[in-house]
């Protein structure tokens, strides 16, 4: 049983989100049904992370990862071997495309294949004016602070 959240509501009452909603309902919608290829995702460090994705059989020509502005897409598409007749093919060496949903400011690093896997390093990189910063409060020119009494009954 699946039921659509309406977040219309949230809308009406946040500006600048509408990444996170349609993040939100794209969520309840499965890439592909199989899971294939598997893969892990692993935090490294504060703003450091690794995607790990089990690619056997796959050679770095038949690979492609692109980085689009907060989504991250790796195809696999093996070349067909007409020579060759199977008599059990058993190697799961389908095409695929799996697609990772990335947050603001998230680079590649670096991409690696080794071993049957593919590990692509992503790196967290805040810009120096989105950082907090502190803000002076100044009175005005030649004004110093001073506090105003607000007329009304004073409680005794």
């Amino acid at each position: 049983m699946r039921t659509n959240m309406d977040f219309s509501p949230f809308y009406r009452s946040s500006i600048g989100f509408d990444r996170i909603f349609n993040l939100l309902e794209n969520a309840s919608h499965p890439q592909n049904g199989d899971g294939w290829p598997p893969y892990d995702i692993a935090k490294l460090g504060e703003d450091s992370y690794r995607i790990v994705v089990a690619v056997a059989g796959f050679g770095e020509d038949e690979l492609s990862i692109t980085h689009e502005p907060n989504l991250l897409v790796i195809n696999g598409a093996k070349t067909e071997n007409d020579d060759v007749q199977y008599l059990h093919h058993g190697l799961a060496l389908r095409p695929f495309t799996r697609r990772f949903e990335l947050a603001d400011h998230v680079s590649v690093t670096g991409a690696k294949l080794e071993n049957g896997l593919l590990v692509i390093d992503l790196q967290k990189e805040i810009p120096e004016e989105m950082k907090p910063r502190r803000i002076a409060i100044n009175a005005g020119p030649g004004k110093k602070p001073n506090s105003k009494r607000i007329e009304g009954n004073v409680a005794a």
